[in-house]
């Protein structure tokens, strides 16, 4: 099992998702985060005074899949979240040893 991590942009929720449904992910966490890659942020200005932006809003997607997915699953997140510019976002991905749901004890993939 792998554990897939995409922090991406939160204009490009929804595609990210339907991209995942469609090769039969349908188990996943979303989180609002905030940071900053190598775009560092932007200057706005407020009722005329400028500021700096420096942590961006962004989405975090987590999924624990089953290793025979992994490659289609990064496949359909850079799909779906690619605008070609910089900020997209990551992907990151961590080996999972074991998996246990909770209501019935099942181990392993049958607990995802």
């Amino acid at each position: 099992m792998t554990k897939v991590e995409a922090i991406i942009q939160v204009s490009k929720l929804e595609g990210v998702k339907s991209s995942l449904h469609e090769i039969g992910i349908e188990g996943m966490t979303v989180l609002e985060a905030r940071g900053h890659g190598r775009q560092k942020g932007h200057t706005e200005f407020y009722r005329g005074r400028e500021y700096t932006v420096d942590l961006l809003p962004k989405v975090k997607i987590e999924a624990v899949i089953p290793d025979a997915l992994v490659d289609k699953a990064v496949a359909a997140v850079t799909g779906a979240a690619r605008s070609g510019k910089i900020g997209d976002g990551k992907i990151f991905l961590s080996r999972i040893d074991d998996a246990v749901r909770i209501r019935n004890d099942d181990r392993g993939e049958n607990a995802l």
